[in-house]
This record gives C-alpha cells, structure tokens and sequence, in this order.
C-alpha cells in the first residue's frame, strides 16, 4: 500500500500543535504571573500578566518548528517572564534608584525597631546609614512612592485640589468681548475725551496734573472725565 506523506510534518505528527503547547505550559504562566503580581503594584494584578504571558507563549508556540520539545520549556519560560517584567516596568513611575534607596530605608528603619524596641528618631536613623540629617531628608524625600491615577477617575470639581484663581473659558471670552467693545467706545470718542481717558486711567494722573497738561482748570478736567465716562457707559449699554 502507497502512502502519500507530502501532507504529513514533523510538527503536526509529534508537536501536536500550538492547542497542545499553550494547555502544556499553561501552568507555568499562572505561576509566573502570580509570583511577579507581588511586584507589579495596583497598575496589574495576576490576570493581567497571564494574558501577558499568554501572548508570548503563543508567539513562542508560533515560532517553534521543530519535531520535539526540546529547549521550548526554558525558552518559553524566559520569554513569558521576560515579557510580564517588560508590562510591569511599564507602570512603573519611579527609577530603581528610588527604589533601592526605599528598600535601604526600610530595612535601617526596621533594623532599629528589632533592636530599639520602638521606632527609631531620625537622628537614629540618620546615624544608622552613617548620613547627615539633610542628606537623610533628601533621600526619604526621594524614596517616597509615586502613585500614577487616571486623571478622569481622580477629579472632583468640588476639591480644592483642583481649584484655581484663573477665569474660566466664558468669562474670558466675555472678558475678550468687552475688551472689543471698550476699544470700540473709546475709539468713538472726540480726540480731547480720548486724552483724558488715557490720562486719567493710563498714566494714572491726578486732576490737578491733567488741568496742567491741558492748560484749563480743576472743575473743567472733571467735566471732561464725566462727560467721557458718560459717552463710555452709553455706546457700551447700546
């Protein structure tokens, strides 16, 4: 009897294909995911990094064409944990240097809690790491943990938070539009009124000043400011 093996490879006749791969290290991902969550932080938790490290694995299936196993177990594991640390590190705020002085910390701090019986002063701290208190301050400050929050989750318009002393949209376009129509009133005005305006308002003179540089009297500058003001709050109640 002929067989035709053309159809036949040594994948499919002993591989058993990327189904059989993904069921057969499908444990190794659940452990891996679970051991790393620990330090992955509330940005990813063990659910997460499985559907991380099943996407590597599945490329590692992808990409294995040999007729056995060999060397697929160490190669994907290396991937799927190298791929779940690579998402970790990209929710990550802080540097390792930060982190490693956090861990230095932590570590003196507790050291002097088993030994002091109670928590240790800063100087005791300070004297423990053999640093000057301002370079202890300046590390603590350094070490201290940043937490990365979705901006839309985190607003509440009622905080003072997110308070602020500059005008809203609507009143600077109301305040744009009254600047235009202030500009346009003013421009209206007779060249003698214009002057005192500027004057008045501008150069922050005093009446007596103005009188002077006009050559006519104190009740006379008065006039003149009150007939512009009057002519101002006219063509801008209009």
């Amino acid at each position: 009897m002929i067989h035709d093996h053309r159809s036949l490879s040594a994948r499919t006749a002993y591989g058993g294909g990327e189904a059989r791969l993904l069921a057969q290290f499908l444990p190794l991902v659940r452990k891996l995911a679970w051991h790393l969550s620990a330090t992955a932080g509330p940005a990813l938790d063990a659910d997460d990094l499985m559907q991380v490290g099943l996407i590597a694995l599945t490329e590692c299936a992808r990409r294995h064409d040999r007729p056995t196993d060999d060397g697929l177990a160490a190669y994907a594991k290396l991937r799927v944990r190298g791929a779940m640390i690579d998402a970790i590190r990209k929710t990550q705020t802080e540097t390792r240097s930060a982190r490693a002085e956090r861990h230095a910390l932590d570590e003196a701090r507790s050291a002097l809690v088993a030994s002091l019986g109670r928590p240790p002063s800063e100087t005791e701290l300070a004297e423990r790491l053999k640093l000057a208190p301002a370079e202890l301050a300046d590390r603590q400050r350094r070490a201290l943990p940043v937490r990365a929050v979705a901006l839309c989750d985190s607003y509440d318009e009622r905080s003072t938070a997110f308070a602020t002393d500059l005008p809203d949209a609507e009143a600077l376009l109301l305040e744009a539009e009254s600047h235009a129509a202030l500009s346009k009133a003013i421009a209206a005005l007779t060249e003698r009124h214009q002057l005192v305006i500027q004057l008045y308002f501008l150069e922050e003179l005093n009446l007596a000043e103005i009188a002077a540089v006009l050559g006519v009297s104190v009740p006379r500058v008065h006039q003149l400011k009150a007939a512009a003001l009057k002519a101002l709050r006219e063509a801008l109640e209009a």
